[in-house]
């Protein structure tokens, strides 16, 4: 299983550009400035993910849906724990009871409630990538009947976020020289960055 998480930054860069210009000039308008952005990006190997498995059951009264839900969800837990996910990081995320009304077509009778819908949400933290089609087989075996999301994620994101930053700074900065000398000055010292993350679509 092959999966790739990115860091993207985007860091904009306000600096100054020293250049001849007239002494009553400087002191009306300031310096000349130069802005420019750069975007910095760093792909990291995952080394956990966090799985969101939901047990969904139907029955004619809210009690027995919930009933055979709940036997269905330890059920369900108790597999994940059988493949070495310790109790922890399993976590019930949601739970909603829907009571399904069928309406008369015509209107002349009052809507009834033919059933209930009971949905279990459980959120599964996977801090070994190789266990994570484990968890998925594991849960689908012992009732569960949805996989809502899988998200991959690294554990130790900082380094990886400083080098997108660092790669961000250093575009921006070679923007602004370029600038600089076409205008015919030079690069004078930052004079405020500022640094936001990119949107990344989900994989």
């Amino acid at each position: 299983m092959s999966r790739t998480c990115a860091f993207v930054l985007v860091c904009g860069a306000l600096v100054s550009m020293a250049a001849p210009v007239a002494a009553q000039e400087t002191q009306r308008q300031g310096p000349p400035q130069v802005v420019t952005t750069g975007q910095g990006e760093v792909r990291v190997t995952p080394d956990r993910a966090t799985v969101m498995l939901g047990v969904q059951t139907r029955a004619a009264t809210a009690e027995e849906a919930t009933t055979q839900n709940s036997r269905k969800q330890r059920a369900v837990i108790d597999a994940i724990k059988a493949r070495g996910i310790p109790a922890e990081q399993i976590a019930t995320s949601s739970f909603n009871v829907i009571p399904e009304t069928r309406y008369d077509r015509e209107g002349q009778a009052a809507p009834r409630t033919t059933s209930y819908l009971v949905v279990n949400s459980v959120s599964v933290e996977v801090r070994r990538i190789d266990q994570v089609g484990r968890v998925i087989d594991a849960a689908l075996g012992a009732g569960a009947n949805q996989v809502t999301s899988l998200a991959f994620e690294i554990s130790s994101p900082d380094s990886a976020r400083r080098a997108a930053l660092s790669s961000a700074v250093a575009k921006a900065k070679a923007e602004a020289e370029v600038m600089a000398m076409a205008a015919g000055g030079s690069l004078g010292p930052p004079i405020e960055l500022v640094a936001g993350q990119a949107f990344i679509p989900p994989p």
